[in-house]
């Protein structure tokens, strides 16, 4: 990534990884990028640092504007590896005056590196330092997503370095929001917020009141994934405003998992049924679609149907693997129905309907099971569920 001056003396001096492809379980197929952000001033400090294995590029980068050894202050506005995992090679590089966190981002920082004589400075919400002609404000983001998270805003540029916040896993030569795809980059704003923040929306709710409440005057937006928002923030924030309020589309997900075809051929029908009702669908196969992808769509989806065979008593593993996903995340305000074929015992259904109650999801189906192989009544009484459920859905106006 080359250094971008984001506005005078203000630069971004992080990393773009083209070649990760998961990140602890969360498919990245476009990549990543590492944001840190570099301000000049009277004090010089570096907001965040890079993934360790990209801390050369981040040296590099710092270098083509300024000697690292003349970094006054870092701020550690989030201490997961991705983003401190090169800070004890610039701490020993600049040597900093200081190094600003939340208390729990201190306590973060000593439980991963074991340095209790760095020169820690914790903040809190509401406290303010200066850097010379710029004055930096913090704002405590807890559990948003981990305890010490933290924002920081350079409050005579506008500018707002949210950490993970707004964020994208998008690699991309180019910074900025305007400069880019906006469909991509809303895609992956969404993608994002669906596998990292979606459990915290009561949070992130509170947060967006409070930001608003102080009336920041944002001009900019630069989180440490993706690219930086200076054109489209009133985009992402109501997008984000959207999400953290579960709003979702009407549209229905049929979401199912197959061991002989005989309940992906009661999927299709099943979604030929809720198409016919009016309700738009969309068929999701586990077996070629990766789990934080679903989720994508579950973010913005109203309806859930899930089919599964029955395996050994239970679900096939791909679908109790998924299950065990989607729960972590606590979806809500959604309805729910199940369906499966079975050989001899036939639990998926029951296992899959009492997966969705214990999310809150609304289960209007008792569910539909097949012996074996499906028939053509067996296809007319999934078509008929389908309908069921569409029709019920639109009816609600949920």
């Amino acid at each position: 990534m080359k250094t971008t001056e984001l506005a005078k003396g203000i630069y971004s001096v992080g990393a773009v990884d083209w070649d990760v492809r998961d990140f602890h379980g969360y498919s990245t197929y476009k990549g990543t990028t590492y944001n840190s952000f570099l301000v000049i001033d009277k004090k010089v400090t570096l907001f965040d640092t890079v993934k360790h294995s990209h801390k050369d590029e981040l040296i590099r980068n710092i270098s083509a504007i300024i000697d690292p050894q003349k970094i006054d202050y870092i701020v550690v506005n989030h201490v997961e590896m991705d983003h401190s995992g090169s800070l004890p090679d610039m701490i020993e590089i600049a040597k900093p005056e200081k190094i600003f966190c939340s208390q729990m981002g201190k306590n973060a920082i000593i439980d991963h590196f074991h340095e209790e004589d760095w020169p820690f400075e914790v903040v809190k919400s509401g406290t303010e330092i200066s850097l010379g002609k710029r004055t930096v404000q913090f704002i405590e983001t807890r559990m948003l997503h981990w305890p010490d998270s933290m924002f920081s805003f350079i409050k005579e540029d506008g500018i707002l370095f949210s950490s993970d916040a707004f964020g994208q896993h998008y690699a991309t030569s180019e910074r900025f929001d305007d400069e880019s795809d906006l469909s991509e980059v809303m895609k992956e704003s969404a993608k994002y917020y669906a596998n990292i923040l979606y459990l915290f929306a009561p949070l992130i709710r509170k947060l967006l009141k409070s930001v608003e409440e102080m009336n920041l005057g944002i001009k900019m937006i630069a989180p440490d994934h993706g690219v930086i928002w200076r054109t489209h923030i009133d985009k992402i924030l109501e997008a984000y405003d959207n999400w953290s309020q579960n709003k979702a589309d009407n549209r229905a997900l049929v979401i199912y998992d197959s061991m002989w075809h005989s309940t992906e051929k009661m999927a299709h029908a099943v979604a030929a049924g809720v198409e016919d009702a009016g309700l738009r669908t969309k068929l999701i196969n586990l077996k070629v679609h990766h789990r934080s992808d679903v989720m994508t769509d579950v973010l913005t989806a109203n309806t859930i149907i899930l089919g599964c065979s029955t395996l050994n008593n239970g679900l096939l593993p791909r679908m109790a693997g998924f299950l065990m996903y989607m729960r972590g995340f606590k979806p809500t305000n959604k309805f729910g129905a199940s369906f499966g074929s079975f050989g001899w015992s036939g639990e998926a259904v029951k296992l899959m309907n009492k997966a969705l109650e214990d999310m809150k999801i609304d289960v209007i189906e008792e569910g539909f099971r097949v012996k074996y192989v499906p028939d053509t009544a067996h296809f007319d009484q999934c078509i008929e569920m389908g309908r069921r459920i569409g029709k019920r859905v639109l009816e609600s106006g949920k």
